[in-house]
């Protein structure tokens, strides 16, 4: 990529910034002392080196050392000469030989590595702009541009940040200390955020702080409604802020489906307007709660995981609006990665991938609905869910935290055993994988009238 930087903003008359100096203190550091390497490892890449052929000696310098550890003068310079950076072997020797010469002090190659960094950055930021500029036009959709300039920036803050190995002695301290937290009065802001059903809870200990959770059912069977149940719970009880960014529905869609859980309004009047005066009185009564928490809705279609964090640290950003603590996301097989792909279970792979980062670097949980496949309907006497039943990826189960199944038997069972009270039935929630504690099965009941699910104890008709 240096390469590709240098060209195309050179021929737009920029000054380009880099350090030739500690790109070559750092290689000579290198040769010196070997054992510097792993000082150095975890911030510096091949393409950060403004030179290519500094980038491409750095490449044989991290080669030798993962292989065998013998990194020297002549290791080296046999291994620059194989993979012919330069032109000739005398050429690669005199420029070895400079480089192990001209060492200012072995005790700062941190200090030089990270001038090497910081201009690669600068010049990176420099190639952002510049596809920005050229991307422009009197025909250019600005949302386009904006949510496209986002993700090169999130792109390079992302490949920015590394951490070191730490020592347990130091990772027990913290461990005590989280601990006493936990057990203290202010334990609710370092425990799993309660989801406001009780069995479910009691197995996760709420949804956890970095983590990713994957809400999956076959359709019908009431997951976008169980995501907006845990969300009101969430906003109304805890007074956090939720996002939810919706694929499938508009945020009209989602507000009445909200308004008819928490109003105990029949679905069907809001779609067909027959509301009484008794509705009404209701309906007003649950628009004024709703309308004093920090619920954000977002229906933007094939929204890509950058674009999701973009927005996301715009509303952490502003004074008035609060934080995110939560992220609900309806569903994760219509989300994309902004590149044309023909692979489908890569990019969804990938997606998983991405939504797990995310999530550890903003700090919240991410609620990540999913499909299911057919198997679960027709290859079963029992049609609950397995986790071999995830749509489009195994790496869907293997970047989750936990994995949760939505089940309604009467759903596939439909007699009059099934039939419930007032079309009240019941309904599961299985914890098939739970990277924290337990698996098993949360009982719940499911008001298919009100679009919403409440804990199996807590339901009065």
């Amino acid at each position: 990529m240096a390469g590709e930087i240098s060209v195309s903003l050179d021929a737009m008359g920029l000054n380009l910034p880099y350090s030739m100096e500690a790109e070559q203190a750092v290689l000579g550091a290198l040769i010196v002392d070997s054992s510097l390497f792993a000082k150095v490892a975890g911030m510096l890449e091949p393409k950060m080196f403004y030179y290519k052929n500094n980038g491409s000696i750095f490449e044989q310098i991290s080669r030798l050392y993962s292989e065998s550890g013998a990194v020297d003068f002549v290791t080296l310079l046999a291994a620059v000469q194989e993979a012919e950076i330069f032109s000739t072997p005398d050429e690669a020797k005199v420029y070895v030989t400079q480089l192990a010469e001209w060492v200012p002090t072995l005790s700062n190659i941190e200090h030089y590595a990270k001038i090497v960094v910081e201009r690669y950055r600068v010049r990176a930021l420099m190639l952002a702009a510049k596809n920005i500029l050229e991307s422009t036009g009197e025909e250019a959709d600005a949302d386009l541009l904006l949510e496209h300039a986002e993700r090169q920036i999130y792109q390079i803050r992302a490949g920015s940040s590394s951490n070191a190995l730490t020592s347990i002695s130091d990772v027990i301290v913290d461990a005590l200390a989280h601990l006493q937290e936990i057990g203290g009065p202010n334990r609710d802001r370092y425990l799993g955020i309660p989801t406001g059903f009780t069995y479910l809870d009691m197995m996760l200990t709420g949804l956890g702080r970095s983590d990713l959770i994957i809400l999956a059912a076959r359709p019908g069977m009431g997951k976008t409604s169980f995501a907006l149940n845990i969300l009101t719970n969430i906003a109304k009880r805890q007074n956090l802020g939720v996002a939810m960014f919706s694929l499938e529905m508009t945020k009209d869609q989602l507000v009445n489906r909200i308004l008819s859980g928490e109003a105990a309004i029949h679905s069907q009047a809001f779609r067909t307007g027959n509301l009484t005066d008794a509705n009404w009185t209701d309906l007003v009564r649950a628009s004024e709660v709703l309308a004093k928490t920090n619920i954000f809705l977002d229906d933007t279609s094939q929204i890509t995981v950058a674009e999701m964090k973009a927005k996301i640290q715009r509303i952490n950003q502003d004074p008035h609006k609060g934080n995110i603590d939560v992220v609900i996301i309806d569903y994760l097989q219509l989300m994309s990665t902004g590149r044309r792909t023909e692979n489908r279970v890569q990019e969804i792979s990938e997606i998983t991938r991405n939504l797990k980062i995310m999530a550890k670097e903003l700090n919240v949980p991410i609620l990540a609905l999913s499909q299911l496949s057919r198997s679960a309907e027709k290859n079963r006497a029992d049609h609950r869910p397995m986790l071999s039943d995830l749509r489009d990826s195994g790496s869907i189960e293997q970047d989750a935290d936990s994995v949760l199944f939505l089940y309604r038997d009467e759903y596939y069972n439909k007699d009059e055993d099934n039939a419930g009270e007032n079309g009240v039935t019941e309904a599961e929630c299985i914890v098939a994988k739970n990277r924290h504690g337990e698996t098993g099965t949360a009982k719940l009941m499911w008001d298919g009238a009100h679009t919403r699910f409440t804990n199996l104890d807590g339901y009065h008709g």
